[in-house]
């Protein structure tokens, strides 16, 4: 199932810019060495083992380009990958399958290495109870396409900006001047502006912790930077109160003992801003 976010013309709103980007007044390489009505074809090959992730966007990409393509899908989206598989063949205009060529790519190889990194956290928790979430630390303009790669991992979707949850970090309850204080004005403005938002509440210890079990009025406590072991004792002093977030530096040889501290989420930024994408390439046959 699609996330909300990936309405028709979102997704052609960004194939749109993304060719802008890269097109500009045209592909003057292929317009000059490839004859007009040339017709070609070329196969997606992959090069490396993971996830692979965006041949659905793919698909979107080649037909908003020339509608008369022909493309051939051979594996799906979320389908494990080894060099030597072919993902797709492409067929029609030569220029049109050029013209394409670099915005699958792009796209295919970083959502494809964002889905197998995600892919492997969610099996190194399977039987937890945790689920894994992305966050904001995403490319900018381009957080659509990674939050969606993290869904075809088997992720979740933390919010997806600013506007459709609360998170009241470090930075905020400082300001505020206290966790207590946070909470307090962050529900007079929501009852104020009439906005049903979410409230999670960050804490950096067990003292934080315990203020905001005493204050309430929030949807979920995230438990930031802790080790394992503070996780637990935090999970047990909020007994079942409030769903636990695990969030901070979780690397794939910390988040197995972060998940059995008994936390309900864990949310992990390098799944979208450290990833290795997969060596994937268009080739002509």
């Amino acid at each position: 199932m699609k996330p909300d976010y990936l309405t028709p013309e979102a997704i052609r709103q960004f194939i749109t810019l993304a060719l802008q980007e890269d097109v500009g007044d045209g592909d003057h390489s292929s317009l000059a060495a490839v004859p007009a009505n040339a017709s070609n074809r070329a196969r997606l090959l992959i090069k490396d083992t993971g996830v692979l992730a965006g041949m659905e966007l793919a698909q979107a990409i080649f037909a908003q380009v020339d509608a008369s393509l022909q493309v051939q899908v051979l594996l799906r989206d979320g389908s494990p990958v080894k060099p030597g598989d072919i993902g797709l063949t492409v067929s029609g205009n030569a220029q049109s399958i050029l013209k394409a060529e670099r915005l699958v790519l792009n796209c295919m190889q970083r959502m494809s290495g964002i889905a197998t990194y995600t892919n492997r956290l969610v099996k190194l928790i399977e039987g937890t109870g945790a689920s894994l979430l992305d966050t904001r630390k995403t490319t900018p303009l381009f957080r659509m396409i990674e939050k969606w790669a993290v869904v075809i991992g088997g992720g979740l979707n933390h919010r997806y900006g600013l506007f459709d949850m609360i998170i009241l970090k470090d930075n905020h309850v400082d300001y505020a001047g206290g966790i207590r204080q946070a909470i307090e004005a962050t529900n007079r403005y929501l009852t104020s502006t009439n906005k049903d938002l979410k409230i999670v509440i960050e804490t950096r210890n067990l003292q934080e912790v315990e203020e905001v079990l005493a204050t309430g009025n929030v949807f979920r406590i995230m438990l930031d930077n802790m080790s394992p072991a503070l996780m637990k004792q935090a999970v047990q002093l909020i007994n079942g109160r409030y769903p636990t977030e695990a969030s901070g530096g979780i690397t794939l040889e910390t988040i197995r003992e972060v998940a059995e501290s008994g936390v309900d989420f864990i949310s992990v930024g390098a799944l979208t801003h450290s990833i290795k994408s997969l060596d994937i390439s268009l080739k002509a046959y």
